[in-house]
């Protein structure tokens, strides 16, 4: 069994009985998609909302909920997995700077809006969430029964 890092900004898919892992969800968002029937899993670390919104080139696709997630999907159904199949679970999208609440500077707020307009337009329904407040998250994906696990720090780790 492995346990496969994403880093931020950044995707990957393992099939059972490998583990998806990555760290620093501040107001990233991490999406995992899960394929019961195939066992295979997949987790996104986005960055930021929609690459429609970056100014100049984008130049890492993975980093926006739009495209990150259009790349998963298409990266899981290459190893055999069904969009219809699909189910998500998101984690992170955490507001780390206190003190301006307008929603230019909200980026984890938007980034959550983003990567729920996104799987809604792929038909992905989302099974669990654990989002907001103003904490950074660690997220654990298992690829043998879709089980996320979400860690923070001096909190219990919640499992969904």
């Amino acid at each position: 069994m492995a346990m496969v890092t994403v880093g931020i900004a950044d995707l990957n898919a393992v099939k059972t009985p490998d583990s998806l892992i990555t760290y620093a969800l501040g107001s990233c968002v991490g999406i995992c998609l899960y394929d019961s029937d195939k066992k295979i899993a997949g987790l996104a670390h986005i960055m930021l909302p929609l690459s429609t919104e970056a100014a100049g080139k984008v130049d890492n696709k993975r980093r926006y909920a739009d495209t990150g997630i259009a790349e998963l999907v298409q990266t899981m159904n290459k190893m055999g997995a069904s969009t219809a199949r699909m189910t998500a679970k998101i984690a992170g999208g955490a507001q780390m700077f206190k003190g301006n609440s307008s929603s230019m500077f909200n980026i984890g707020e938007r980034n959550v809006a983003a990567v729920k307009k996104v799987l809604a337009s792929y038909r992905i329904r989302i099974v669990a969430e654990e989002t907001g407040a103003d904490f950074g998250r660690t997220v654990l994906f298992h690829g043998e029964d879709g089980r996320m696990e979400v860690r923070a720090a001096m909190k219990p780790t919640k499992v969904v």
